[in-house]
């Protein structure tokens, strides 16, 4: 039981220091991440939104 309190102990000092070597981004970053993620997605959602109609406009003129 010792040993693995101690291996617990070990492996929590071990996660400190690799988390003292990350890069934490700023807030700037942050924001200027999230604003581009936010415009890809309306982008995207546009543009698949057209085709999605064209092609229901399409296939109702094959349907009929």
């Amino acid at each position: 039981m010792m040993e693995r309190w101690q291996q617990l102990v070990q492996f929590l000092q071990e996660v400190r220091t690799e988390l003292k070597k990350v890069h934490w981004p700023t807030r700037k970053e942050v924001v200027g991440s999230t604003v581009v993620v936010i415009v890809s997605v309306i982008i995207v959602s546009f543009f698949l939104g057209g085709i999605d109609v064209i092609l229901q406009w399409l296939l109702t003129l094959v349907v009929r």
